[in-house]
């Protein structure tokens, strides 16, 4: 299968552009890339709990809109195009206390000018945490 990225995937350049941002301060760390998809872990502690000590379903989603989002970008020429979130949605269907999370974004769909995502969060044993799907809108750089 051809890659569906355009772009050269770096996982150092990747994190070095989320530092200083809700990426880096949730702790998310980009591990794993492949022709059609992205990876990237997240800790599950103080900085993504909820009051009930487990995994906050907005954290949740913040991993999966960074995946597909950044996974996206790398499909367009950001000279020319970038690629911003238009819808996403989330289903929780496992709780987590400790540890850490993986996120992996598979392509479903990469248009000119919208992309769809499918973004799967699992725990340490490859059990479903968080099932989540993107919606990108692909415009002109700059007017996003």
């Amino acid at each position: 299968m051809p890659s569906v990225f355009r772009q050269a995937i770096s996982l150092d350049a990747l994190n070095a552009l989320s530092a200083n941002t809700v990426i880096s301060q949730l702790g998310i760390v980009f591990t794993a890339a492949g022709d059609d998809w992205l990876q990237a872990t997240m800790p599950v502690d103080a900085r993504t709990h909820q009051p009930y000590g487990i995994l906050h379903g907005g954290a949740s989603v913040v991993l999966a809109e960074t995946l597909g989002s950044s996974a996206g970008n790398l499909c367009v020429d950001n000279s020319q195009q970038v690629c911003v979130g238009l819808e996403i949605n989330a289903n929780h269907v496992r709780a987590k206390r400790e540890g850490v999370v993986t996120g992996t974004a598979r392509a479903v769909h990469v248009g000119r000018s919208t992309q769809i995502w499918d973004i799967r969060i699992e725990d340490e044993q490859a059990r479903l945490v968080c099932t989540s799907r993107l919606t990108l809108a692909v415009v002109a750089a700059g007017h996003g």
